[in-house]
């Protein structure tokens, strides 16, 4: 069952992309009509497990919490922060039924699902919101109805799913260049490197500064040849300077959001004071995403689309106001570092003002969604596009990093039960800043976050300027990382199959436990993971321990690998504690499943994803084969590989 009910009148936000039947009632929520909101109830069965909402703190089970969505530039989250940087609001509800919701607004709504052992969910909206409501057989039959209706995930090229490495202070040409010798001459594989704020001429979009990145087109081309490509960032202000092209076509076309009076709201960002892009406007759209063109034509075929919450340093309108007003007094007012400004600017919707408040949630997706539809364009191949803030329906434009994280282990644990939610609610090619953005990260944090990230679609190491160097080979016993890494390009054929296989058969890459297996521990469990049809994983994600206790909730193969080839044994269903050196990696096998590992190599352009052994007890695999750039996917490249 899929049904949709309309409340007054919401605002559209293309999130579901396939028809659902309407509905006057929904059949598991009790709402309650205020003056101001919209109230949500829903009773909960005392062993009922509550999935969803995607980039979002605490557990896999968000029962028990409390969260908001409303995207906020919050780098110093913890498992008490409401908000993050996207908002995805999908949830399911898995007991004696099994039922998921989707409130479609792009506003804020609170969520408190058991927070203080009500018994119940209490969502609280604005008046204008559209529910979509599911039922099935199950939690993953509920969540693959879902995604089946809000379209195909982002399909990037091979090359994406190969190692990345970033930081914020990469200033010149030679940074770069050290870091891309640095790898190759430890061994330690990669395929592209990120280009943060430092590569622009005064942090300004879509230009180049020519001291310190000279004749770009050529050095792009030059490290293309060594197997590895830049990856720059795009920010969501434009800088305000008259004589700057984008500037001054923004201008001229009005395409800048903004303010009380009806001129281009100013705000302050890294470059300064910049206008905001109104995105919600298709030829705003278009305009800015053809501005990509200019880094294009030089070559670039990968993005990072940052800021874009919008973050806000300060505005002409707070940088006035702000000793006059009251500190922040509400718990969003605390947790958004820009609540203020979102009160005073606006977009034009066919021809209509709306408040950014009242959509806020959507600014980061659309422009997702304005990059990605011009680089189809641009580009005559696959390309890498992946950005900070979204809402569902921005999967189908690009994938999504967790945000600013912290080199500690809490967040480590966090990314682990973020995945399974993340992929819910259809951003399949999503993961976090390996080793942690902020702070200092510890050779041993780093190879744990390392060996879970091997098996996360986006591969990235990143961190902020001021903090430890964090290029795996700066560490001391290089080795162990080569170990580590090299795993990553051995898997791909599995990785890059699975990922492909679920965005076109609306599927899951990586699911929690409780979608396949439902005995009591299975349920519970928040830190071993489903990836793809094969594979278990259970990472080390405590500081100083020398291994950890799986539990296995079927007979399966044990896979060790140490960088000297895969050891495989067969372990019983059942509680089961394992050693693991800081040079290894231990995933799981599924009883009846088997993995193609290849030979690997020091970036995708030398791999042969065609030569593959399957490791395992199963005797057969469906694998995806292509040349790992074409934009036509097709279940025709799918394949059968059977055991020698």
């Amino acid at each position: 069952m899929i049904k949709q009910v309309i409340f007054g009148d919401p605002f559209e936000t293309d999130a579901v992309v396939k028809p659902v039947e309407q509905a006057n009632k929904l059949t598991y929520w009790n709402v309650e009509d205020t003056a101001e909101k919209l109230i949500f109830r829903c009773k909960l069965s005392e062993k009922d497990i509550v999935y969803g909402l995607g980039e979002q703190v605490k557990g896999i089970n968000k029962r028990g919490g409390r969260y908001i969505s409303y995207n906020t530039d919050n780098p110093n989250h913890n498992d008490d922060s409401p908000s993050l940087y996207g908002s995805h609001n999908f949830i399911v509800v898995s007991g004696q039924q099994h039922f998921g919701a989707f409130f479609d607004t792009p506003g804020r709504i609170v969520w408190d699902i058991d927070a203080e052992g009500s018994g119940e969910i209490v969502i609280t909206t604005d008046k204008n919101v559209k529910v979509v409501e599911l039922e099935g057989d199950s939690a993953y039959a509920v969540t693959r109805d879902f995604l089946s209706i809000i379209g195909q995930s982002f399909i990037p090229p091979l090359w994406a799913f190969g190692f990345g490495q970033s930081r914020w202070g990469y200033k010149c040409r030679r940074d770069i260049d050290n870091v891309v010798e640095g790898y190759r001459t430890n061994g330690i594989p990669l395929d592209w490197v990120c280009m943060d704020i430092d590569y622009m001429d005064r942090f300004i979009d879509f230009t180049v500064n020519s001291k310190r990145f000279p004749e770009l087109k050529a050095y792009a081309a030059a490290l293309k040849e060594k197997g590895v490509r830049l990856v720059p960032i795009i920010d969501a202000g434009v800088k305000i300077e008259p004589g700057n092209a984008t500037y001054d076509e923004g201008i001229a076309k009005g395409y800048f959001c903004t303010n009380h009076e009806g001129t281009p709201f100013k705000a302050a960002v890294w470059p300064g004071m910049t206008h905001f892009p109104d995105f919600f406007q298709p030829d705003c759209r278009q305009w800015f995403g053809n501005e990509y063109r200019k880094l294009t034509e030089l070559g670039i075929e990968g993005f990072w689309n940052d800021m874009n919450e919008p973050a806000i340093f300060y505005s002409e309108y707070t940088g006035i106001l702000n000793a006059l007003t009251p500190a922040p007094s509400t718990e969003l007012e605390k947790e958004s570092n820009a609540y203020k400004d979102y009160r005073n600017f606006y977009h034009n919707v066919n021809g209509q003002r709306v408040l950014h408040e009242k959509v806020h949630n959507l600014y980061g997706a659309l422009m997702t969604r304005a990059a990605s539809e011009q680089l189809d364009k641009l580009l005559p191949n696959r390309f890498l596009l992946f950005s900070r803030a979204s809402y569902i329906g921005a999967h189908r434009y690009g994938g999504i990093w967790t945000g600013d994280n912290g080199s500690d282990w809490d967040h480590l644990a966090r990314n682990v039960r973020m995945m399974p939610s993340l992929n819910m609610c259809g951003f399949l090619y999503s993961g976090a800043d390996t080793g942690g953005f902020g702070g200092n990260c510890s050779r041993e944090l780093l190879l744990r976050w390392l060996a879970f990230s091997c098996f996360t679609p986006l591969m990235r190491n990143h961190t902020a300027i001021l903090t430890r160097r964090q290029e795996c080979y700066r560490y001391s016993g290089k080795e162990d990382f080569q170990s580590v890494v090299s795993l990553r390009y051995k898997l791909l054929p599995y990785i890059y199959s699975e990922f492909v296989k679920a965005a076109i058969t609306s599927d899951m890459y990586i699911k929690p436990l409780g979608f396949e297996y439902f005995d009591d521990r299975s349920l519970s469990v928040q830190d071993q993971l489903l990836v793809g049809e094969s594979i278990m994983v259970a990472p080390v994600i405590e500081k100083g321990a020398k291994g950890r206790t799986v539990w296995l909730p079927e007979e399966m193969t044990e896979v060790r690998y140490d960088g000297n080839g895969f050891v495989c044994e067969t372990v019983p269903k059942g509680e089961r504690k394992i050693k693991v050196a800081l040079n290894e990696v231990v995933f799981y096998i599924r009883k009846g499943k088997c993995v193609p590992v290849c030979k690997g190599a020091q970036c995708t352009d030398e791999l042969d994803m065609s030569d593959v052994v399957l490791i395992g007890d199963g005797k057969e695999y469906r694998c995806y084969i292509d040349d790992g750039i074409t934009k036509e996917i097709s279940e025709n490249n799918i394949v059968t590989l059977r055991k020698r």
